[in-house]
Parts: structure tokens; C-alpha cells; sequence
């Protein structure tokens, strides 16, 4: 038995998300349907992180056990003669028996993008939150600097999730304004993990202070509350992009 780890890149906006569905086609399903006949029989894929529908990756991670005598550059040839052109299997190598993508992580690095402008051009519109309404830079910066730290971050997870502690780390979070009219501003964050739609939220949640509703200082009322209901909407999925997983 081998253990592949394998460096993902995708664009999501057509795919029901990372985890395979009962309907729909997910990156998972693409993944172990195009394993399967190399290997003989069925496989398991895991993820680093289960991206939701419409959310991109350049730095997905996934680990799969397999028996077959293939060589990594040969095992990423052949997944990317099988797979779409929408999802690429851009690294492969052999990894200790012991690796996991997701609980051998120790954080993900996770990016935003907004075009912040009148008009979006139509070559971005599927990768970016198009927000015409001015945005203070400065707001966001000063807002989002409270949510860097240990935080109870109950407040930004979303509906249908249950883990055993709502308790982050988020290391940093850094604004990148966009060089040049119509291009993307790219807010990214770094953590030790995030919750469902935690980092959607946090946007939506920042956007607003950014647009003038909330003063900076309303993100530590909003973390204090534990309270779903007093932050932002849930940004839309295709502006985030998973970018690297750490180990």
C-alpha cells in the first residue's frame, strides 16, 4: 500500500463542492472516478478542505491509499488526461502511510476577492464578489485586525454545522488593494481552520463596516454576542479561492 498526496487547482464555479453529493458533481467524485480504473477498484479521496459549491482551489491537498505500482508524475499525467480542463492535478508525490490532508493540517491560507468598482469585467464576474458601493480600506484593515487571534467564533459559522468547539485561530488577515481600475481587492487570511462559511462570513460582516453600517469597533460586539444574527450576509462563494493548506 502507497499513500499520493496530490496538489490540487479548480475552478468551482460549475461543481457541487469538494465532498462527493447525491446529485451533482463534486471534485471528489472526479477524483476517485478517474483513481478507479488506474488502481483496479474503488477508492477514497480526502480532502484537505471541504470547499462548498462554487468556491475555487489553487492549493487544494488531498491523500488517497493505493496499491498500484505507478509513479507519481506518471499518476498526475494520467489524472489530468481523464479529468476536465476545470480542475488540475498540478503536484504528486509519494507521502508516509500516516499522512492525512485533512487532520495531518495545521491551517489553511484562504483568499477573498472583491472587485470594488462600478462595473465587473465579464472575464472576472465568475471569481470575484462584485460590490459597486465604495469601500473604506482603511475600515476593513481596522476591523478585521480584532479577528486576528484565539476567538469563540460562533458567530461567523453557518447553519447546519456541529463540531465539538467554535474556538479558532485566525494568525493574520492582510487587505492587497487592487493595482488598477476593475481589478480584484483580495483580502487574505491565514488560520488553524475555519468553520463552515466562517471566512464567507467574515467578509460579508467586514464589507459592511466597510461600507459605513458598523464602526470598526462593532466586530468584538459581534464575536462577544455568539450570535449568527448580529454579523454580515454570507459573502458570495465565487470569490474565495483555498490557497494553500500548511503542514
Amino acid at each position: 500500500m502507497r499513500n499520493f498526496k496530490l496538489t490540487l487547482e479548480y475552478d468551482g464555479a460549475d461543481y457541487v463542492g469538494w465532498q462527493r453529493q447525491s446529485t451533482g458533481v463534486s471534485i471528489q467524485a472526479l477524483l476517485e472516478d478517474a483513481l478507479a480504473p488506474i488502481e483496479g477498484s474503488a477508492v477514497t479521496v480526502h480532502g484537505a478542505g471541504r470547499t462548498d459549491a462554487g468556491v475555487h482551489a489553487q492549493g487544494q491537498v488531498a491523500s488517497v491509499h493505493l496499491q498500484t505500482a505507478i509513479e507519481p508524475v506518471v499518476l498526475g499525467r494520467a489524472l489530468n488526461g481523464v479529468l476536465p480542463p476545470q480542475v488540475r492535478v498540478v503536484a504528486v508525490e509519494e507521502a508516509a502511510l500516516d499522512f492525512h490532508a485533512r487532520f495531518s493540517s495545521t491551517g489553511k491560507v484562504y483568499e477573498y476577492r472583491i472587485v470594488n468598482a462600478p462595473l465587473v469585467s465579464p472575464f472576472l464576474h465568475r471569481h470575484v464578489w462584485h460590490v459597486a458601493q465604495p469601500l473604506a480600506l482603511d475600515a476593513l484593515r481596522e476591523a478585521s485586525a480584532l479577528l486576528v487571534g484565539g476567538h469563540d467564533f460562533l458567530s461567523f459559522q453557518g447553519a447546519g454545522s456541529s463540531v465539538a468547539s467554535t474556538c479558532r485561530t485566525v494568525r493574520s488577515i492582510e487587505w492587497d488593494e487592487g493595482r488598477g481600475a476593475g481589478l480584484p481587492l483580495i483580502m487574505r487570511i491565514e488560520g488553524d481552520g475555519f468553520l463552515r462559511h466562517m471566512v464567507r462570513n467574515l467578509v460579508g460582516t467586514v464589507v459592511e463596516v466597510g461600507r459605513g453600517r458598523w464602526p470598526p469597533g462593532e466586530i468584538s460586539e459581534i464575536l462577544a454576542s455568539r450570535d449568527r444574527s448580529r454579523a454580515g450576509r454570507t459573502a458570495p462563494a465565487q470569490g474565495l479561492f483555498l490557497v494553500r493548506v500548511l503542514y
